[in-house]
């Protein structure tokens, strides 16, 4: 008795877990993701207890049995069993390749950004990450990324192919993102933000000594805040690229004054040179000029 009741208490507690009201989802990625487990879940359940309960019964009808005897051959229930598992297998791979299939899990060729989506190339180097904004000229370091919610965010992630890094991977664990980081390809991930937040990423590889540098963080907020955060940075970055300007502009006038400096100490050297060689030329033929007229007289 005290062993059935807690077989039942066990099958209660499995069923209350599995009625469990999910947890909001903070992208459509982890919306899929989580919605998928929860089918394979539901569909296991019911085979979870079907199996314990026959394995209950059998312990228990045949814990006295001293002389046990295989089971006989039973076609129809060879039958029933193959055809069980078939339809079990193929309800898994139906429900699988409808998420597998669906372009915010596995990126379709023929998409491409629209005019109204954003678009972030990730660079994975050894040991961090460079997030360039394709459409607003911006870059920035692993810390600072901001994304919009309900937009599309298309990510590009490669490698740095110049520093010959080493094979990295994109994850943001929250948001349900993973790709891998090749140097010199170049593989694209979107998704779509439902909840304000900071979402924690890392790479997924052990890359290096420097792995465990590889932290980035992804604030994402509303459009309204975003385009103000992409004024802010392209303010910035004119106001860098004006004093990088100036600064370029004073080191050619820099350069432009200590050539004409060269090219004038050059010419008085030259100048010098030449008047040298006038003095030593001068020189010998005013003696010859003294020897003729002593000649003459």
């Amino acid at each position: 008795m005290k062993r059935t009741r807690s077989v039942l208490v066990l099958c209660a507690g499995l069923f209350l877990f599995a009625v469990e009201p999910a947890a909001a989802q903070n992208s459509i990625n982890d919306q899929l993701i989580g919605d998928l487990n929860n089918v394979l879940l539901y569909a296991a359940i019911p085979i979870t207890l079907l199996v314990q309960a026959i394995l209950i019964y059998a312990v228990f009808k045949f814990r006295n049995n001293d002389e046990p005897r295989p089971t006989q051959e039973n076609r129809r229930l060879e039958i029933t069993w193959t055809v069980a598992t078939a339809i079990v297998l193929l309800f898994v791979g139906l429900a699988s390749y409808q998420v597998m299939a669906d372009p915010f899990i596995t990126h379709q060729y023929d998409d491409e950004p629209g005019p109204d989506d954003v678009e972030i190339e990730v660079v994975a180097f050894n040991y961090g990450w460079e997030f360039n904004y394709e459409n607003e000229d911006i870059s920035v370091g692993a810390e600072e990324p901001v994304i919009p919610t309900d937009t599309e965010v298309y990510f590009d992630v490669t490698a740095d192919e110049e520093q010959n890094s080493y094979i990295h991977g994109f994850h943001v664990p929250d948001l349900g993102l993973k790709q891998d980081a090749n140097p010199g390809q170049h593989h694209m991930v979107k998704t779509e933000v439902y909840n304000e937040g900071e979402y924690q990423g890392y790479c997924s590889k052990y890359c290096g000594v420097g792995h465990s540098n590889m932290y980035f963080t992804i604030t994402a907020v509303d459009d309204g805040e975003y385009q103000d955060w992409v004024e802010e940075q392209q303010a910035e970055n004119g106001d860098e690229e004006a004093a990088e300007e100036e600064e370029m502009m004073d080191e050619a006038a820099e350069e432009e004054e200590a050539a004409a400096e060269e090219e004038e100490a050059a010419e008085d050297a030259q100048a010098a040179e030449e008047e040298e060689a006038a003095g030593e030329e001068d020189e010998p033929g005013d003696e010859g000029e003294d020897g003729e007229d002593t000649g003459d007289e």
